[in-house]
């Protein structure tokens, strides 16, 4: 892990863009402790071609518009495609009616943009998965060697306790089980992100609209889409709360550790049909080599996050005080 003080943290990023990812790539387009090398995009949240569409615009608008996006999987390995349009719009981005991006994807397919590039790195690469995983699980199945040059998975997914897609089951694991059980066990290191945390780095209501006012248009952004949030929670009946930023605190996990605590766990993914399907068990305090045992693989997982230390920083990266009008 690498600390904010640090020289910028190489990485690559898998999305499935809705709502929290366009929060964290803004944020990676933005942060100076962020040296983004490429967006690889899957079907998830909406579809492949939406997501690809998506991840286009919300660079652009962060002024990233040369950062490589690569179209990947149009399904997952072997569920059908189930989106999630009622939390993040029927287009992934909170129906803003945002123009097209005046650039497209590279030609490559995301699999094979992920093997080049991380080959063609001086040095190991960091991958954030903010997704279902399977890009990464083709990645590591067509270029099994390619685990070399992948310094660490920080993926958003899973739960040690209960789920959104099911009781059970973290909409990404769930969305493609297979995929996050082939990443789960491969033998590089590995920081999971899940739902026990997913809530607890937020913004207001009120800090969407002071981003929505200011000039930058990444900024604009950011605040229409918390603003979106705040209409959907309403249309929903829910109570009014805070907007989480989700996705986003993975990509705060791996910048800044400090504000995170990390345990050792062993983890495993039910791939069998049952309500039980997409769950992720977690074993805390596990100590056990990379790789797979018979209770699970290693993985790093986020147990505690200082939720207004994280939020603060992606609000920083704006230029918008963290406790401006919290």
């Amino acid at each position: 892990m690498t600390s904010p003080a640090s020289r910028p943290i190489r990485i690559l990023m898998d999305v499935d863009t809705g709502v929290d990812d366009a929060f964290a790539l803004l944020f990676a387009a933005l942060h100076d402790g962020v040296d983004l090398r490429g967006v690889t995009c899957v079907d998830g949240n909406v579809d492949v071609d939406q997501v690809v569409a998506n991840t286009l615009q919300v660079l652009n608008t962060a002024g990233a518009a040369s950062v490589p996006v690569a179209r990947g999987a149009e399904r997952p390995l072997l569920n059908e495609s189930m989106y999630a349009r009622d939390y993040h719009g029927q287009d992934g981005l909170g129906d803003l009616g945002l123009g097209p991006a005046p650039t497209g994807p590279v030609s490559l397919h995301a699999v094979d943009f992920l093997q080049k590039t991380l080959s063609e790195s001086l040095r190991p690469l960091v991958i954030v998965a903010l997704a279902p995983l399977t890009n990464l699980a083709l990645l590591l199945r067509m270029y099994p060697r390619i685990e070399s040059q992948i310094e660490r998975i920080v993926l958003m997914g899973g739960s040690i306790g209960s789920g959104n897609a099911t009781p059970l089951a973290e909409f990404n694991v769930w969305h493609d089980p297979e995929s996050a059980a082939i990443v789960m066990n491969a033998d590089t290191p590995k920081t999971m992100y899940g739902l026990d945390v997913f809530y607890d780095v937020t913004v207001t209501a009120e800090q969407g609209i002071a981003l929505a006012a200011m000039e930058h248009p990444a900024a604009k952004l950011g605040g229409l889409l918390i603003s979106h949030q705040v209409r959907a929670m309403a249309a929903r009946e829910e109570p009014e709360l805070p907007v989480t930023l989700g996705d986003y605190g993975a990509l705060a996990a791996l910048l800044d550790p400090d504000g995170a605590t990390i345990e050792s766990a062993t983890v495993s993914v039910v791939t069998t049909s049952g309500p039980a399907r997409g769950q992720t068990v977690v074993d805390l305090g596990a100590d056990m080599p990379a790789g797979v045992g018979d209770e699970g693989a290693a993985v790093d997982v986020v147990t505690k996050v200082d939720g207004h230390r994280y939020s603060t920083m992606w609000l920083e990266a704006f230029g918008l005080s963290g406790t401006a009008h919290a």
